[in-house]
């Protein structure tokens, strides 16, 4: 984040409305830069941090795990902070080129991926298809990924994506309401 007299005093806004005690210093540092980044402060209250998901991710992102992600946009939004960091390997799967006259659907190429990386971060944004294929995968003991972020927005199936989240004993970072989106995702991230 760029430091300018008025980042200090949106975030001094922040630090006022905000209960800090709701969280760990660690994820409270996530909630604000959540709500920063989206000027919403519901995102306080239904943000859930299950399984230790800032140790669980911390230790994959400095073992260089792959990152895979569902848009390009995410991509860009977090590739600048991992060049300076961690350098992990990021997927999108926009970029997965599929053979031509090859019938598939992302679903498909991502679980396909995902086989590959069993243990990879997985963030979520704006598919929720991917997260139910993702979830299958999950259940069916087929991958055990270090950490899902997922922040996809939709009103019909959520509560249901959320509850099959819930009840995996995977680290994650979730948005329990129909908000969220991409870039809440990146913020989170």
């Amino acid at each position: 984040m760029e430091w300018n007299i008025l980042t200090a005093q949106n975030l001094a806004i922040i630090e006022r409305k905000v209960n800090s005690q709701s969280f760990s210093p660690a994820q409270y540092e996530i909630v604000r830069r959540l709500i920063y980044g989206t000027a919403d402060f519901e995102y306080q209250s239904i943000i859930s941090f299950l399984h230790e998901p800032l140790h669980s991710g911390g230790a994959a992102l400095s073992a260089r795990v792959p990152i895979l992600v569902d848009t390009a946009i995410i991509q860009a939004g977090i590739n600048d902070l991992l060049q300076e960091t961690f350098l992990n390997p990021i997927y999108c799967l926009d970029h997965i080129a599929l053979p031509s006259g090859l019938p598939s659907t992302k679903s498909k190429v991502w679980q396909t991926v995902a086989r590959c990386h069993p243990a990879g971060i997985y963030i979520i944004g704006s598919n929720a298809l991917m997260l139910l294929s993702l979830l299958d995968l999950i259940e069916a003991g087929q991958i055990k990924p270090s950490l899902i972020i997922a922040t996809p927005a939709a009103f019909i199936g959520k509560e249901m994506m959320n509850n099959r989240l819930k009840n995996c004993s995977v680290a994650q970072i979730r948005i329990d309401n129909s908000k969220g989106g991409i870039a809440s995702a990146i913020a989170i991230f």
